[in-house]
């Protein structure tokens, strides 16, 4: 039996008289815990993994066991992560640990469970108490939890390096005390824990720095200091942990490093944790009096008596400065032991209780070890019964100062683990994959002395080269120092330059350094590969920090020796700057490499075979998949490498097999106000917060959401993206710092689902700037369509008050958000009245949060403050209730999505002006998909109203005068319209409620489909009120000519009917000549009686004439005379019209300026005179198209077009003389004249009396034969009705159908998509002529766009019908559909019972009235004297109509096509113009060649500058769409660079001196840039 047994059953044997039977119980188990030497049922070992099972089991964690914990794993994104509960259950205590210790919350280390409602049940039952009943409760309370040690220890076990690691740093900075040496668990050995602590640094400020206000940062694992080690023999009553706690526990400020028994579940009995060694520091902060030590202290504590724990106890030993052994008393066996320890060079200390009463025996034992372990009283600390804890500590201390002061031995952590080695003790550090890691590391690392000078010798490509490249870059966007160099000729330089730099790049070869990088993170060994990047980024902060370090003294003493020449201060400071070296340079490096070569590739000069760095996007993919963080901004060059960031992404959403749908969370905030510890905090991140590395740029983290939750928070993703911090020191100088962080701000909060903005409350002059930035951006976000949602977050305010004592600081916020979003609007060239409120959905009560300070003391020494992880652990559980409504109303972006989003908005804060440089593919597809729609409701509407026109056109021909004045046209129109407008909008409604993807970016785009809706409305409102009127009129003008004309036919009726009578009482029966020559002598009698009046002819000139000299009767005398002057309008023709230089008088002003601006001038007139007798003719043709006759209010309409058009805020800048406007309505009318007089003489033509009488003398002549010959006229009259009624009706009826139903074709046909939208139609059109290649085509685009897209839609529809087949089959399709219905019309009638023909025809016509315009002349000859069986008659017709069928439509194939699309009431080209046409305007820059990068001058500004961006100072209508890239206008040069020649040749100029880049630009390219611009990839 050992001497620990024998020890353990004396000492229960001895005080079993004083014990109760429940301790009795626990020390019988302890002494069988102890004794596993007696028999081989208590092998140590094998009690041991008894033990760990157990424990593994309690805790539910077996199977981790062998498959660790991960810290993704950890960091995935779970329900459970996401509820603040109490563990309920033992197996529940590991996963809370690991939430809370990541959290920084210290109630980590805490095991109590959720306590159970038996007391209350029992409080109902009969109050019986037992004193037996006591003890069970207390046995129950500590057997229904585990130690806190033994949950750490099995958490620590299942866990791996990496997530070891984590949680070490995330105790460390809770100031919880760390587990050094863990107990041998699996194994037969204990395990140092130095790489779990290598990721730990610390800052301390220490005696002799204090002075000077330095300070000394480094990894905790390679500071030297004295290693104070506390110990104890088997049995001890004074708790030796919660004494170390008060040991280092700052003044009247109690925290718990240690766990000890007084602790929550510290009292339950240890079952794993015995023999595990913690340690925690002592680092002083800089103040002299309330500093403890001068110097950083290490604290070791074993748990468990130092005989059971020899190994662990020789560690200590062998590494501490000294070792403290605690004892109650001292028996003869551990004098046995102690004496053991004769020839040590460790200075051992006792600390004993005095009260013990086997003290005299332990006296005596103490003066026999007191030669062998070199004692003297000063090493002896006694605690008397009235020796209180606080004189305990004091004296302590008193103790330890004085080692520290003796300059005792210090080592480092990792010095320990060669003592470890030397004792078997195992070293975490030691497997395979940490050492091949860190040898790759140390091959890198050891050449870089001075981290200046490696970059700029070792990472050429992020230095001067990135930054000149990022410098050209934006330059290409802003031309700020363009000077008088033409704007082309600037821009072609710096892309020169822009390409030099990317060759010298691509020149560069790989550095050592770079290749052994990438050979190490291409490593298919996952954990081997992680240990590398762990390994660089220890082994680089520890030498940039060196670096800094000295730096900072230089910088210090520079400041002193040379006051203010600021010049070499300004080095250092620059060294300062460049001194932060990561993994992120590295990884930076391979991006440049990778772009270098891409643009290589792009521009021609590297094959793709002849890669070499294709493969870097996948292994920084592969790394963000694990966890590491990819930078997004550059924080030194201030720039994006797109293509580099662009094909990461792209990469990783193939490694993500599409399924990556992401929210993105952003924090923004003033530099080194925690914006990084609160994403750790909140997430777990490992985000640099450390002196020297904090962030610079902005970074993106990838945290996987958990498979059961991406359901319910619509993301498969967390992306988390950490920024610089604003207001930066270092940038604080600089003339765009503001910009900067302006730019900043924008990207980051474009990009963001939510933008946590984070905000120290003691500094509002500082807030107010974040405030002003943040509003800025937000202002744009709502100007583009993106609203995200803003958390912000006040730091340093922990009064539980403070929510309900700052609202009237809130009330401050939102006045501040006001007037910042007003001076945001104002540099945005914003004149409307903004609110914050209208820019962000904003609540005061819910969108603030007060957050209390990180520490909870003074640094180093404070621990993390328990409400500030509580309030950011509410902050999170608001995002994710958010992010779960959110996903409800719009979808999450996906990594396509976010890339885009990246593109646009980076393009756009490169320009000085972001809503003028903003475009978003996304935004233009939605937009487009939105326009796409419209433009089928659009149609939609049309098509029902032309339908309806033409119905109602139809009636008003039919209806008879009486019948006129009663139609309610009027009021169904207006019914129709409002069904028409209110679908549409109810469409627009079911759209945007569809949940179609990124709707939500052109809601504000609403409002304008709205407006379009009404103004549409409108539009047809006049066409279908103008149409119906015209058609009254007509009908109106023709009521005297037919009630003549009935008149005329009852005379020659009567007439008929009297020669069918004397006929008959002839003796001889007439022949067919007789008949004939009886006939015409009635015929010609007849018509000398009646004596038809012909219709009066007028000159209508003369009516025109006089209604413009009437026009401008009022004008003065010089338009009266120039009036009066004029030929005759028949001699004028709007071909004829030239702007002259007296339509124009400028103002007097410089007479150089007066030469140029009249020529402007001149040419701007001449367009509006094109534009306005263009659309003059338009309402021309239209009238004469009408088949009525002239009528004076056609003159009128023509003059108040002309009036409109002239009093446009546009022309009225054009300064246009009086004599301009009489000479374009003299040649405007004057062509009138031509079609009126044309039109009248036509009508009268087509309704002379005596010719239309003549037309019916065939149909009298038939019916008079027939009824003489006593013929079986069914079939003549049927034939006469189909041949002389229903052939020009049917043939009419197509006529009005066929453009509406062209127009349907086509836009359901192949050519749809072309015509689908504004932007897909010009794409088509720039597309074919970029094919067509001719220079004709362009000059005609140019000059004339309207004229050109009129007859490129008409060319298409020719083109489109040119076989034919495809219109007959349409015309085809329109016939049969109305011969169809005439058909059922008469079957229907025929069983009516109508007995008279005349009745038969008169309800036929009635039934189809609205589609069928039936001639009532051709009508009453076929009734007169038709005595035939209405059904005979109907079977009669139905024989006749196939043929009738096919003889229109042989008819219709005869015609030209051109000739009959001309002559359709609704013509197709038309109603597809006004689908693509959009404004018809051109841009004033475009057409101005007086313009410089920031400014222009046109006729408008009256020769001043103005700039670009204030564009709508003078064209407030005008909404330019910004240039979507560099690339976007290679079409253009691709065209001017081809036809250069030509166009100088079209416009009398010599060829222009074009750029040599221009040269090299290809058809391909033209047409990509082209595929961009209108988003056609």
């Amino acid at each position: 039996m050992d001497l620990e047994t024998t020890f353990s059953l004396e000492e229960m044997k001895e005080d079993s008289k004083n014990k109760s039977p429940g301790t009795m119980r626990k020390m019988k188990a302890k002494a069988g815990e102890t004794s596993f030497f007696v028999t081989n049922d208590f092998d140590p070992e094998h009690k041991r993994r008894k033990a760990l099972q157990d424990m593994l089991r309690k805790l539910n964690l077996k199977k981790n066991q062998s498959k660790k914990f991960s810290l993704q794993q950890v960091l995935e994104i779970k329900s459970e992560s996401l509820k603040e509960c109490t563990p309920r259950a033992m197996e529940d205590l590991p996963w809370h640990f690991l939430r809370k210790v990541l959290a920084l919350n210290m109630t980590a280390r805490s095991t109590s469970l959720e306590k159970r409602t038996f007391g209350d049940q029992r409080g109902k039952e009969k109050k019986k108490r037992h004193d037996e009943s006591i003890f069970l409760d207390i046995e129950m309370d500590e057997s229904s939890s585990v130690n806190p040690l033994d949950a750490l220890c099995a958490v620590l076990l299942c866990s791996d390096s990496f997530l070891q690691q984590e949680i070490l740093f995330k105790m460390s900075m809770c100031q919880f005390a760390l587990p050094l040496l863990l107990p041998p668990l699996e194994t037969s050995h204990c395990t140092l824990m130095l790489w779990a602590m290598r990721d730990i640094v610390k800052r301390w400020r220490p005696h002799f720095l204090v002075d000077s206000r330095g300070f000394i940062e480094e990894s905790l694992v390679l500071t030297p200091m004295p290693t104070i080690s506390f110990v104890r023999m088997e049995s001890l009553s004074l708790s030796k942990s919660k004494l170390l706690s008060e040991f280092l526990s700052p003044s009247q400020q109690h925290h718990d490093f240690f766990i000890h028994r007084d602790m929550e579940g510290g009292n339950i009995p240890r079952e794993i944790a015995d023999g595990l060694v913690e340690i925690a520091w002592y680092f002083p902060g800089g103040q002299k009096s309330s500093n403890l030590f001068p110097e950083p202290v290490a604290i070791a504590n074993l748990h468990g008596g130092i005989e059971s724990h020899q190994v662990q106890f020789r560690f200590l030993s062998e590494v501490s400065s000294a070792v403290f052994i605690f004892a109650e008393c001292i028996s003869e066996s551990e004098y046995t032991f102690l004496s053991s320890l004769k020839g040590s060079s460790t200075e051992y200390y006792f600390i004993l209780e005095y009260n013990s009463r086997n003290f005299s025996k332990t006296s005596d034992f103490l003066k026999d070890l007191a030669p062998v372990l070199k004692l003297s009283n000063s090493r002896i600390l006694l605690k008397a019964a009235k020796t209180n804890t606080a004189n305990m500590v004091e004296q302590l201390r008193t103790t330890v100062g004085r080692i520290i002061s003796a300059d005792p031995k210090r080592v480092t952590i990792d010095d320990m683990a060669a003592v470890a080695r030397e004792i078997s003790v195992h070293v975490d550090e030691d497997c395979q994959e940490c050492q091949d890691g860190h040898r790759c590391t140390l091959e890198i690392t050891e050449d870089v002395k001075d981290v200046a000078l490696y970059k700029k010798e070792m990472l050429k490509l992020q230095g001067d080269l990135w930054k000149s490249l990022a410098r050209v870059e934006k330059e290409l966007c802003r031309m700020e120092r363009q000077g008088e160099m033409p704007s082309e000729m600037y821009r072609s330089e710096l892309k020169e330059k822009w390409m030099l730099l990317r060759q010298q790049q691509n020149k560069c070869d790989l550095t050592i350094g770079l290749i052994n990088f990438i050979r190490c993170i291409e490593d298919s060994e996952s954990a081997r590969k992680h240990y590398f990047l762990k390994w660089m980024k220890f082994n680089l902060d520890s030498i940039a920090r060196a670096n800094l370090s000295k730096l900072r003294a230089e910088y210090k003493e520079k400041c002193k020796l040379l006051g203010d020449n600021a010049q070499k201060v300004t080095e250092v400071d620059k060294l300062i700057s460049s001194s932060s070296l990561g993994v992120e340079h590295f990884m930076r490096e391979l991006g440049q490499f990778y772009e270098a070569e891409c643009l290589m590739v792009r521009e021609g000069k590297l094959s793709t075979n002849r890669r070499k760095f294709a493969h870097f996007p996948s292994i920084a993919a592969d790394l963000m998949l694990g966890g590491f963080p990819l930078e997004l901004i550059d924080g030194d060059a201030s720039n994006i490498p797109l293509q580099w960031i662009t094909d990461v992404l792209t990469q990783l959403h193939y490694r993500l097999r599409s399924q990556s749908k992401m929210f993105v969370i952003t924090v923004l905030g003033v530099q080194s106000t925690g914006k990084s510890t609160l994403l750790n905090t909140m997430f777990g991140l490992q985000l640099a917060v450390s002196s020297g590395r904090c962030t610079r740029g902005a970074f993106m983290t990838l945290l996987k959401v958990q498979e059961n939750l991406i359901q319910e928070l619509g993301c498969d993703f967390i992306l988390v993206i950490d920024t610089e911090g604003l207001k930066a020191p270092e940038l604080a100088k600089l003339e765009d710092s503001y910009q900067h962080d302006n730019e900043l701000a924008t990207l980051v909060i474009g990009l963001s689902d939510v933008t946590i903005v984070n905000m120290a409350m003691e500094n509002a002059t500082e807030m107010k700037d974040i405030l002003q930035i943040v509003t800025h951006a937000f202002l744009r976000m709502e100007r583009i369509g993106q609203k995200p949602n803003c958390q912000f977050v006040h730091q340093n305010v922990s009064d539980v008050s403070a929510h309900d004592q700052n609202m009237r600081d809130r009330k401050h916020l939102l006045e501040q958000f006001n007037e910042m979003t007003q001076a945001a609007a104002k540099m945005e060239k914003l004149d409307r009245d903004i609110k914050f409120s209208d820019i962000m959905d904003y609540d005061p009560e819910i969108h603030n949060w007060y957050i209390p300070g990180l520490w909870h003391g003074v640094p180093p020494m404070a621990s993390v403050n328990r409400g500030y992880s509580e309030k950011v652990f509410e902050l999170k559980k608001y995002l994710f209730d958010f992010l779960r409504d959110r996903s409800v109303k719009k979808s999450p972006k996906d990594i396509p999505q976010f890339i885009e989003w990246i593109k646009s908005l980076w393009n756009a804060v490169k320009h000085e002006n972001f809503i003028f440089s903003f475009r978003n593919s996304l935004i233009a597809e939605a937009y487009n998909q939105l326009s796409t729609k419209y433009s089928e409701w659009d149609w939609g509407f049309r098509r029902e109203m032309h339908l309806w026109v033409s119905e109602q056109e139809t009636l008003i021909q039919n209806a008879s005068p009486d019948e006129l004045d009663s139609l309610n046209w009027q009021h169904e129109l207006q019914q129709k319209l409002l069904c028409g407008e209110q679908q549409i909008l109810e469409s627009l409604d079911k759209y945007f409620e569809s949940g179609t993807a990124n709707l939500h970016l052109v809601e504000k785009y609403r409002e304008d489909f709205v407006r379009s809706t009404n103004s549409l409305k409108r539009e047809l409102e006049s066409y279908s009120y103008n149409k119906c009127n015209d058609a009254i009129h007509i009908k109106k003008g023709r009521y005297k000519i037919d009630t003549l004309q009935t008149e005329y036919l009852k005379v020659i009726e009567g007439n008929v009917d009297r020669l069918l009578e004397k006929c008959r009482k002839e003796e001889h029966r007439l022949d067919d000549q007789e008949l004939q020559r009886e006939f015409e002598r009635m015929w010609t009698e007849t018509l000398s009686e009646i004596s038809p009046v012909p219709l009066e002819r007028r000159q209508i000139y003369s009516d025109i004439e006089l209604c413009l000299r009437k026009d401008l009767s009022h004008r003065g005398s010089s338009v009266n005379q120039k009036v009066q002057e004029a030929k005759s309008l028949l001699s004028y023709r709007m071909n004829t019209f030239q702007v002259k230089s007296e339509h124009i008088n400028l103002p007097v002003r410089n007479r150089v300026k007066n030469i140029i601006f009249k020529q402007e001038h001149l040419c701007i007139a001449e367009e509006f005179a094109e534009s306005l007798m263009s659309k003059c003719m338009q309402n021309i043709i239209e009238k004469a198209n009408s088949r009525g006759d002239y009528h004076e209010i056609y003159c009128g309409e023509l003059l108040y077009i002309i009036h409109q058009m002239l009093q446009q805020g546009e022309v009225q800048k054009l300064h246009t003389t009086p004599s301009f406007e009489v000479d374009l309505k003299l040649h405007i009318l004057g062509e009138a004249v031509h079609f009126f007089q044309k039109m009248h003489e036509d009508f009268i033509t087509e309704n002379d009396p005596r010719v239309r009488l003549e037309k019916l003398k065939p149909q009298y002549f038939s019916t008079f034969t027939d009824l003489y010959l006593e013929k079986d006229a069914h079939q003549t009259r049927a034939k006469n009705f189909c041949d002389h009624c229903l052939h020009p009706a049917l043939l009419d009826y197509v006529n009005r159908k066929l453009g509406i139903a062209i127009v349907d074709d086509i836009l359901s046909g192949t050519q749809s998509m072309g015509y689908a939208s504004r932007s897909f139609f010009q794409y088509t059109v720039l597309k074919e002529l970029l094919e067509e290649r001719n220079v004709d085509s362009y000059v005609r685009y140019t000059r004339s766009y309207e004229e050109f897209v009129k007859s490129w839609i008409m060319r298409q529809i020719l083109g489109h019908y040119a076989d034919n087949h495809s219109l007959m089959n349409l015309e085809k399709d329109i016939l049969s559909a109305i011969v169809k219905k005439s058909m059922e019309m008469l079957e229907n009638l025929k069983h009516k019972g109508v007995q008279m023909i005349s009745e038969f025809l008169e309800m036929f016509c009635k039934e189809m009235q609205k589609e069928l315009l039936i001639s009532k002349d051709i009508l009453v000859g076929i009734q007169f004297k038709n005595m035939s069986n209405p059904s005979q008659f109907v079977i009669c017709v139905e024989n006749f109509l196939p043929g009738l069928q096919k003889r229109i439509l042989t008819e219709l194939d005869a015609l030209d096509l051109q000739s009959k699309l001309s002559k359709l009431p609704v013509k197709p080209q038309d109603e597809i113009f006004k689908r693509v046409f959009g404004c018809g305007k051109q841009c004033p820059f475009c057409t101005t060649p007086l313009v410089s990068q920031y400014n222009f001058r046109t006729a408008e500004t009256e020769g001043k500058w103005h700039p670009y961006k204030d564009y709508r100072v003078y064209y407030p209508d005008w909404c330019i769409q910004p240039d979507p890239s560099l690339n976007a206008s290679d079409y253009w040069k691709f065209v001017f660079k081809e036809f250069n020649h030509e166009f100088a040749h079209q416009y009398r100029a010599k060829p222009a001196d074009l750029p040599e880049d221009w040269k090299n630009i290809s058809q391909e390219q033209a047409l990509e840039s082209l595929k961009e611009t209108y988003n056609m990839k």
